[in-house]
């Protein structure tokens, strides 16, 4: 993990230097996750449409014949909460009630009536051995994680904060449905905050995403790595858009600090 910590490091020092993205910049980077983000969680959940087919929803309003309504609603419901996140870009953390509100956004066509409400009935995880919290101690337990951010937020790097913040809200699991695209929501809405840049974790990564996830009831050392890697992938990636080969830049510098003196 530090030597992860410390390429991204390496790395945001040098996308800094890009900085500040206003206008057409952040437009253009808001929209490229925009996709990508809501289809790849979606996907992670078993949702249908493909990575083409939610651009098309989400940019010319077109739905796919033949795929559930409901995948539908879910590529809407996710992309209204993705701009939600970046109405907390200038913020420091979230509340509870921006917890709320990115699920009610996210599950209003699905389901309205629970939408933005935490679950009335007890849910079991597929493939866990660790149960989610009680009916009765979710409220409880989402002030403790309110709490736990407000006397933590400071205290790790941003990415590594990202990540406990997903890995402790997906324990507690406040919501019947959702609680998955949340728990990615509100990691991107850290990072963002912080100038990092948003995390796309791939389907194709679902198996090795849950498992570390699993692995984090005992020990989060596999889950913080795996987000940490795909804060690296995003920093790579984006630089490329820039035209800029932060990988490529960061070995030769690596190398030529490692050649020994003749």
């Amino acid at each position: 993990m530090p030597d992860l910590i410390a390429k991204i490091n390496r790395y945001q020092q040098k996308i800094n230097k890009l900085r500040p993205f206003q206008d057409e910049m952040l437009k253009q980077v808001q929209d490229f996750y925009r996709i990508g983000l809501t289809w790849s969680s979606n996907a992670i959940e078993g949702n249908t449409l493909t990575e083409s087919e939610t651009k098309i929803l989400l940019e010319d309003g077109l739905t796919v014949g033949g795929k559930p309504l409901k995948d539908t609603f879910e590529a809407l419901g996710h992309a209204k909460s993705y701009d939600f996140m970046f109405k907390l870009l200038h913020g420091r953390g979230v509340s509870e009630n921006d917890i709320l509100t990115f699920h009610k956004l996210f599950y209003t066509e699905i389901d309205s009536e629970n939408a933005g409400t935490y679950r009335n009935q007890p849910v079991l995880i597929t493939g866990s051995r660790y149960p989610v919290s009680k009916t009765k101690d979710i409220p409880r337990k989402m002030n403790e994680l309110i709490l736990w951010e407000q006397k933590n937020i400071d205290l790790y790097h941003p990415v590594t904060f990202a990540a406990l913040l997903h890995k402790n809200f997906v324990f507690i699991h406040p919501f019947i449905d959702g609680n998955g695209r949340i728990a990615r929501l509100l990691m991107n809405t850290i990072l963002i905050q912080n100038g990092y840049l948003p995390i796309i974790i791939p389907p194709i990564q679902r198996r090795e995403y849950i498992e570390s996830l699993e692995l984090a009831h005992k020990d989060d050392s596999k889950f913080l790595d795996l987000i940490a890697e795909k804060e690296i992938d995003s920093q790579i990636d984006f630089s490329r858009m820039l035209g800029i080969d932060l990988y490529a830049e960061d070995c030769n510098e690596q190398n030529e600090q490692e050649e020994p003196e003749m």
